[in-house]
């Protein structure tokens, strides 16, 4: 199966924010190359949240060229197998934390918003990704800064979306 086969059909089993995900169908319906940032009108990015349950916490990158507090994540690459491992790729390499596991039941949310061009937008399949309580983190190239929050601080350094990605990943942790 094909990464982009792969996202359609994750895409058409998230019950979600039905909208939103008919309008990514959409998009990898029109635009073949919809997965690859070559693809000027947007593409699809995976991301990943990584939370610590036991100690209430979400570890956040600085990213270098946005420089803003986000979750970790990025452009597929050819040698993603899937969305999934697109996502704890990304989490893994911009964390630096070894042993991530994605949080059970596929993406927790969904996020479109514009980019810089040449591109125009990203479409974001938001995952959660465990780490454990002894979990040692890393700065990588793409960052200034990685940095753990207590849940209720993340209000005060991330914009809406991370927190909208939070609230839907505390959710799901307490289903």
């Amino acid at each position: 199966m094909s990464l982009h086969d792969d996202a359609v059909l994750v895409l058409k089993a998230y019950e979600g924010q039905t909208d939103l995900r008919d309008a990514y169908l959409e998009h990898l319906a029109a635009h073949p190359n919809g997965l690859w940032k070559a693809c000027g009108a947007g593409h699809l990015t995976a991301s990943a949240l990584v939370v610590d349950p036991e100690r209430g916490r979400v570890l956040l990158t600085l990213h270098r060229k946005l420089r803003m507090w986000l979750q970790m994540g990025g452009h597929c690459e050819p040698g993603d197998a899937t969305l999934a491992a697109a996502a704890l790729r990304e989490a893994t390499e911009e964390s630096g934390v070894a042993g991530l596991t994605l949080l059970p039941g596929g993406p927790v949310r969904l996020d479109r918003h514009p980019v810089p061009p040449p591109c125009h937008c990203h479409f974001d399949v938001q995952y959660a990704a465990l780490a454990t309580p002894d979990a040692v983190h890393a700065v990588s190239d793409e960052s200034l800064d990685v940095r753990w929050f207590p849940y209720d601080e993340v209000p005060e350094v991330a914009d809406d979306s991370v927190v909208r990605l939070l609230d839907a990943t505390r959710t799901r942790l307490e289903a």
